[in-house]
This record gives structure tokens, C-alpha cells and sequence, in this order.
């Protein structure tokens, strides 16, 4: 990968559900004074605890708040609110820029999700090859 190639996917930060590629969000744009003030509002809400799973987090880290912002992005996705999936995946490129993938796992109407940080996530390319007979 050359530099330029791989600054670029340091710059991403790649959404996939059951391992595959969902969104791709782009760090390299700047965000506009509005959509700041978004993240602001959401860093104050959340200022107030958030909900992980079954456990109520009344002072979240900023580790919990990516988790609880990370599951409302999986959700979006699942109803399509391309709105919320843009607040979000915002939020997390700028609020941990080491974050680089979301891999979450959809079974049964459940979902599980890992944040991954600082391993860019890389297109799997197939190669068909036929090998070649010794002699």
C-alpha cells in the first residue's frame, strides 16, 4: 500500500454488519459550524448516562459514548435513518480519530458490535488460480 493509499484508510472509518461493508465515512471533510453544534448537543445528552444493553452508565467515558453511539449507528442502519447514521459515524471519526471499523453482528434480530481501533479495515480481493504441475 503506498503512503498515500494508506493515509487514506486511516482516514476512514468503515461500518460492517455480518462482514460486510455498510458506510464508508471520510475524516477528510471538514464538518460545518451547525454539525459541531450537533456533536456538542450529543456530548451534552450524554453527559446525563446512556444505556449499554442492560446496564444503565450514569458518567460515560469517552470508551461508552463512542459503545452507546456505535449502537445507535447499527440501529439507523437497520431502519434507515440516514440522518442518525450521519450524526453518528460524525461523532465517532472526530471524537476518536484512532477508530477505524465497527464491526457488528446481526443474529436473529440481536446484534452484537467490536470497535476497532488503529487497523484500517483492507478490501479482500478473490483471486482464482489454477497451480501449476511440478515436474
Amino acid at each position: 500500500m503506498s503512503a498515500t493509499a494508506d493515509n487514506q484508510a486511516h482516514l476512514a472509518l468503515t461500518v460492517l454488519v455480518n462482514g460486510e461493508v455498510h458506510i464508508e465515512y471520510h475524516r477528510g471533510r471538514p464538518l460545518a459550524e451547525g454539525q459541531r453544534a450537533c456533536l456538542e448537543r450529543m456530548d451534552e445528552r450524554m453527559s446525563g448516562g446512556v444505556q449499554l444493553g442492560d446496564q444503565w452508565v450514569a458518567q460515560p467515558d469517552s470508551l461508552q459514548r463512542a459503545q452507546f453511539v456505535a449502537i445507535q449507528v447499527i440501529e439507523a442502519l437497520r431502519s434507515d435513518n440516514e440522518a442518525l447514521i450521519a450524526a453518528g459515524c460524525a461523532y465517532l471519526a472526530s471524537r476518536l480519530p484512532e477508530l477505524t471499523q465497527i464491526k457488528a453482528s446481526l443474529v436473529d434480530g440481536a446484534f452484537s458490535a467490536e470497535l476497532v481501533f488503529n487497523q484500517p479495515f483492507v478490501h479482500e480481493v478473490a483471486v482464482d488460480f489454477s497451480p501449476r504441475r511440478l515436474s
